[in-house]
């Protein structure tokens, strides 16, 4: 079982208030998880092939161009804008 300084010690990294009242109960469970860890630990794995991703896909990109959006589409947006100087989005001064 955690001591109440593990418990303390992993609030602490995962920036978890604890109340005193609270140690036991995060002690008991805690404990559990990672017992829960070292029976995973025993099982044997070396046949298992690593896996980066669970579909197995790798480098999927879209193409990177253009498409016309039509005036309907720019109307359609223009009418959500709060303000449009020019035909063009207005936005405030980052600088």
């Amino acid at each position: 079982m955690l001591t109440e300084d593990e418990v303390k010690h992993i609030a602490l990294l995962s920036r978890i208030g604890l109340k005193e009242e609270e140690i036991p109960q995060y002690q008991k469970d805690l404990s559990a998880v990672f017992d829960f860890f070292r029976e995973l630990e025993t099982l044997p794995t070396d046949d298992v092939a690593p896996i980066g991703h669970i579909t197995g896909r790798t480098d999927v990109m879209r193409s990177d161009e253009c498409e016309e959006f039509g005036e309907r589409g720019r109307e359609q947006m223009m009418k959500n804008v709060p303000e449009t100087k020019d035909g063009f989005v207005k936005v405030k001064s980052v600088f």
